[in-house]
C-alpha cells in the first residue's frame, strides 16, 4: 500500500474492499446502538431501579447530551490525533459506559453510565470522516452511503434486539452484551483498519472546530434554519421513540419488551424508504421534499395518538414518522455542505449538536407529559414539535423564495450552472470563492460584479 501526500491518509487502493466497508458500517452500528438500547427497556429499568415514569426520559436524554459533549470536544480530535487509534479508544471508552450501566444499582450510577456511553459513541462521526479520507474521490459518496447505512440499521436493531434480549435475560444483559461486542470490534478495528499517516493539524484548528457550532449558527443563514428545523424534527422523533414504550407496556396492551422492540422494524421500513431523499435533493427538489416530509411528520401524530386503541394505526404512524424524519435529515445535510464540501466534517458535526439536543428534549418532555396527562397529551406535544419544524421551514421559504412549492435549483448550481445557496438565490460570495479556487494560483482577479435579478 503506497502513501500519497503527507497531509492525507494513505488510500486503501483504487476501490475500498467490501470487507473494509462492512467493518466500518459495523463500527457505526455497534457504536450508535449504545444510545438507543434503552428506549424499549424504560419500563424494566424504571421498575428495577425504582425510577418514576417522569424521570425515565433522563435515561435517554443524558445519553444524547453526552453525545453533544462528544461532538464538540471529541470529534475535533480526529483532526489532531491518529484516527485509527482514536476510533479504537473511543469504542472501548463507550464500552466502559455500558458496563457501568449493566452493573448499576442506583439511578445515579445508571445515569453516569449512560452519559459516558453517549459521549464516546460519537466515534460514529470519526468513522465517517475516516472513511471519507481513505476513499478514492470517485467512490467516496458511495462508500459513505454504505457506511452510514450501518447507523440506521444499528438504531433499528438496537430497539428490536434489546427488547428480545431483555425478555430472555433482563435489561442488564443487553448492556453486558454490548460491552463485550464493543471491546471485540475495537480490537478488530485496531488490527484491521489501514494506518493513519497524516501530518496532524495544530491546536488552533482544534479550538476553531470546537467553536464551529456557534460560528455557523450566527453567520450562516441556511445552516441556522436547517439546525432549527432539525432541533424540532428530532424532538418529535424522540417524543415517539422514548415515550412509546410507556403506553404499550400498560393496559390494554401489556406488550413485552420484545413486542415493543418489533416496532423498530416498522421504523426501519420508513427510514429505508427515504433513501432517495438525497437523490431528490441533487435533482433540485430539496425544499419540496422538506416541506412535504414535514407535513407527513405532522400527520403521523394523528396515527401515533391512537397507540392506546390500535396497534395497526400506530405501526403506520411509525413508518410515516421515520420516513419523514430521515428524508428531512438527509436533505438538510445535503444542503448545508453543498457550498463547502471540504468542510463537511466540521459542518455536519455542528449540525448533529442540534440533532442530539432535540432528541434529548423530546425524551424528557414526553415522559413528563405522559406521567402527568397520558399518551394523548404526549402525542399533542410530539405534533407540536412537528408543527414548529414546519413553521420554521415555511417562514424561511416566505422570506427567501417566491413560492413555497416552487422549483429550486440544485444546491451548488442552477440549471444554467450559476452558483446558488440552495434556496434558489445567487450566492455571490460562493461565486467569488469558486473563482479564487480556480484562478488564485494562476492569475489575478481584476474585477467581479454580481447583480441579482
Amino acid at each position: 500500500m503506497s502513501e500519497r501526500h503527507a497531509l492525507t491518509i494513505a488510500p486503501v487502493g483504487p476501490k475500498m474492499p467490501r470487507g473494509l466497508r462492512l467493518l466500518l458500517a459495523v463500527l457505526c452500528g455497534v457504536s450508535v446502538a449504545n444510545i438507543y438500547y434503552a428506549q424499549p427497556l424504560l419500563g424494566q429499568i424504571g421498575s428495577d431501579l425504582s425510577l418514576p415514569p417522569a424521570g425515565l426520559g433522563f435515561v435517554v436524554a443524558l445519553a444524547q447530551l453526552g453525545y453533544v459533549v462528544g461532538l464538540i470536544v471529541l470529534v475535533p480530535l480526529s483532526d489532531l490525533v491518529n484516527r485509527k487509534r482514536l476510533i479504537a479508544l473511543q469504542i472501548v471508552a463507550a464500552a466502559m459506559g455500558t458496563m457501568i450501566v449493566a452493573l448499576a444499582t442506583t439511578s445515579a450510577q445508571l445515569l453516569i453510565g449512560m452519559t459516558v456511553a453517549g459521549t464516546f459513541s460519537v466515534v460514529v462521526q470519526v468513522v465517517v470522516a475516516y472513511a471519507a479520507a481513505i476513499s478514492d474521490p470517485d467512490e467516496r459518496g458511495a462508500n459513505i452511503g454504505v457506511i452510514t447505512s450501518g447507523v440506521v440499521v444499528g438504531i433499528i436493531l438496537a430497539r428490536t434486539v434489546a427488547g428480545a434480549v431483555a425478555d430472555l435475560a433482563g435489561w442488564r444483559a443487553v448492556y453486558s452484551g454490548s460491552t463485550f461486542i464493543s471491546v471485540l470490534v475495537a480490537a478488530v478495528a485496531l488490527t484491521m483498519l489501514p494506518k493513519d499517516t497524516r501530518s496532524h493539524s495544530d491546536r488552533s484548528s482544534y479550538v476553531h472546530a470546537m467553536g464551529s457550532v456557534v460560528t455557523l449558527a450566527i453567520t450562516n443563514r441556511l445552516f441556522r434554519t436547517r439546525a432549527l428545523i432539525t432541533l424540532f424534527l428530532f424532538a418529535s422523533f424522540g417524543a415517539l421513540w422514548s415515550g412509546m414504550a410507556l403506553p404499550l407496556s400498560e393496559e390494554p396492551w401489556r406488550l413485552s419488551t420484545t413486542q415493543i422492540g418489533l416496532f423498530g422494524i416498522a421504523g426501519l421500513v420508513g427510514a429505508l424508504g427515504a433513501i432517495g431523499a438525497g437523490r431528490w435533493a441533487d435533482q433540485g427538489k430539496a425544499q419540496r421534499v422538506t416541506g412535504a416530509s414535514l407535513v407527513v411528520l405532522l400527520l403521523s401524530w394523528v396515527l401515533n395518538a391512537q397507540a392506546t386503541h390500535s396497534l395497526v394505526l400506530l405501526a403506520v404512524g411509525v413508518v410515516a414518522l421515520d420516513f419523514a424524519v430521515q428524508a428531512v435529515h438527509v436533505t438538510s445535510q445535503n444542503l448545508i455542505v453543498a457550498d463547502e464540501p471540504e468542510s463537511a466534517g466540521r459542518i455536519i458535526g455542528s449540525y448533529m449538536v442540534f440533532y442530539s439536543l432535540g432528541s434529548a428534549a423530546g425524551a424528557v418532555t414526553t415522559t413528563m407529559v405522559f406521567d402527568a396527562a397520558g399518551w394523548g397529551a404526549a402525542s399533542i406535544l410530539g405534533g407540536a414539535y412537528a408543527f414548529a419544524a414546519l413553521t420554521v421551514w415555511t417562514i424561511d421559504r416566505l422570506r427567501t423564495g417566491p413560492a413555497l412549492w416552487s422549483w429550486e435549483p440544485r444546491p451548488g448550481c442552477d440549471d444554467q450552472g450559476v452558483h446558488t445557496d440552495g434556496q434558489g438565490r445567487l450566492d455571490h460570495w460562493s461565486v467569488v470563492r469558486r473563482v479564487v479556487r480556480r484562478n488564485g494560483s494562476q492569475g489575478r482577479i481584476s474585477h467581479v460584479t454580481c447583480s441579482e435579478q
